[in-house]
Parts: C-alpha cells; sequence; structure tokens
C-alpha cells in the first residue's frame, strides 16, 4: 500500500511539472542585440564613436552618455531599436578624419555630422539619414534684421549667401526678397559682408549658423530656420566598410524617421533647445 501511494504522488508531481514546462516558444525570449545576435566590436555590447569635444546642440556638455543634445538622443534611440539598453552602449572617442578615414574601425558607429555622398561611400557605409540639414538665418545684434521673427520681415532685407549652394537657393525662393540675395564666392565672404554692414542678414545651413552664432562671430544673431529643408545635406551614421551593422541600423533609422520619432528630437534639440525657431 505504502509503495502503491508514493507511486501515485510521484506520478502526479510528474504531470504537475509536464504542465508547468515551457514550451519551446516560452523556452526563451527570442534573441536580442545583448544576446550577441548582432555581430558587434564587444559581444553584447554596441560601441558609438564621436569627436571630443563634441559640441551642442548635437551633444550637451560634452557627455554623449548623458543621451542629452540631438545626436547622443539620435544614437541612444537607435541602440534601442537596434535592442541595446543604454547599459549595452558605449561611447569612443574619435575624431572627425579618423571617423571618416578608410580602414577598419574600433567602433560599430559613429555619429557626428557627417554628410552622406558617393565619395565617402567609396570607402565607408553610411547608414540611412537621420537629419536633413535645414537653412537658418544669421544676422549681428543691433542690425535691421536682429527682430525680424517671420519671412515676411525678412523680404525688405538685404540678404547675402555663398554661390551655387542651397542656401543661396532658399533664400531666393523661400525669402523671395525685394532686392536680389547677394552672391558670395564662400562662407568667409558672406560673414564679412555681414560684419562689414554690406547684408543685413545671412542664409547658412543650420550646423554653419550654430557654429559662427557660437564661435565666430561675437554679438551674431540666430534668427531661425527657413521652412522647407529640401536640397539639404543628409547626414548618416558611419560604419566600416561591408559592416553586417549597416542594413540593421538602416532600417533602426528608417523606422524612427517614419514613426515620427527623429522629427520629435529635432524639435527639441534643434529648435527649442538651439533657440532656432522655424519662421513661417
Amino acid at each position: 500500500m505504502r509503495t502503491a501511494r508514493w507511486t501515485a504522488l510521484a506520478a502526479v508531481a510528474a504531470l504537475a511539472l509536464v504542465a508547468c514546462a515551457p514550451t519551446d516558444d516560452e523556452a526563451g525570449s527570442s534573441p536580442t542585440a545583448t544576446d550577441g545576435a548582432l555581430e558587434t566590436v564587444t559581444d553584447g555590447v554596441l560601441t558609438i564613436a564621436t569627436s571630443d569635444p563634441a559640441y551642442e546642440p548635437w551633444v550637451v556638455d560634452n557627455d554623449p552618455s548623458s543621451g542629452k543634445g540631438f545626436e547622443a538622443a539620435v544614437a541612444y534611440v537607435v541602440a534601442e531599436e537596434l535592442g541595446f539598453d543604454e547599459d549595452h552602449v558605449e561611447w569612443t572617442v574619435a575624431s572627425f578624419d579618423q571617423i571618416i578615414a578608410p580602414g577598419a574601425k574600433n567602433f560599430d558607429i559613429a555619429v557626428n555630422q557627417v554628410s552622406i555622398s558617393d565619395e565617402r561611400k567609396a570607402n565607408l557605409d553610411l547608414s540611412s539619414p537621420y537629419y536633413t540639414t535645414t537653412q537658418a538665418v544669421v544676422t549681428l545684434g543691433g542690425s535691421p534684421a536682429a527682430a525680424v521673427t517671420s519671412l515676411a520681415e525678412l523680404k525688405d532685407l538685404r540678404i547675402g549667401a555663398m554661390v551655387g549652394t542651397t542656401s543661396l537657393t532658399a533664400a531666393q525662393e523661400t525669402i523671395d526678397p525685394t532686392t536680389p540675395v547677394s552672391p558670395f564666392n564662400d562662407n568667409d565672404q558672406v560673414k564679412q559682408a555681414l560684419t562689414a554692414g554690406l547684408v543685413d542678414a545671412i542664409v547658412v545651413d543650420l550646423p554653419t549658423a550654430l557654429y559662427i552664432t557660437g564661435a565666430e562671430l561675437e554679438g551674431s544673431v540666430l534668427l531661425g530656420q527657413l521652412p522647407d529643408s529640401t536640397g539639404g545635406d543628409q547626414f548618416g551614421f558611419v560604419l566600416d566598410k561591408g559592416s553586417p551593422l549597416t542594413a540593421p541600423v538602416s532600417e533602426a533609422v528608417d523606422t524612427l524617421r517614419e514613426n515620427g520619432t527623429l522629427a520629435d528630437l529635432e524639435a527639441t534639440w534643434l529648435t527649442d533647445a538651439a533657440g532656432a525657431p522655424v519662421l513661417r
């Protein structure tokens, strides 16, 4: 009787274990990037390069690991889309020249305002664009343009831009000033014309405008962005030529563009935080 009773209990326990055992689908979650499903320089970790120093509004306080700043924030949402949480992202330093140089890399992806071009694609892989540069208007404090808040207020002012650029086309077509836009051979001449009072305001791409107002021309003012980015340079993540991550990174960028995440980050870091409203 005792033996029969223990046999019955064992059978019941075995049935319970079978009932509780996971099925093949439940045995484990699908492979993730941190499980090594994606080939990276360091298994289970996404290594991202950027320059040091890295400037605002691309990276805040020269600390990309904070996720603050447009490119730092974009890097983290792309990493998340790939399956890497913030604990599995590592940052490394590489100069702009090191990032775009041919040859094997010690990083998986790099982010540093690198424009996509056929020339660079000959030696590097570049992802789908995470940003298309807009055109922006810069003036000097005390200029007739300093109080401008709309496109209509720019029409009667003297505008300068570099010849043969999207900036010149945007100034002509989007602002359409009553006085023809003054063309100059390069951006140095454009800036000189502004400081000499030959023009009231200049049109350059937003990254250039941010640099001019942040580091080059004391007393300069970023009035805002022009509303159409058509024809602007496109920035992409840099990867080693033939990297197995190129397609997944591009797919992640495309998804984030389509679901509005990139636009939200652009509004947060390049429009609001950088003080570059879109002029209407």
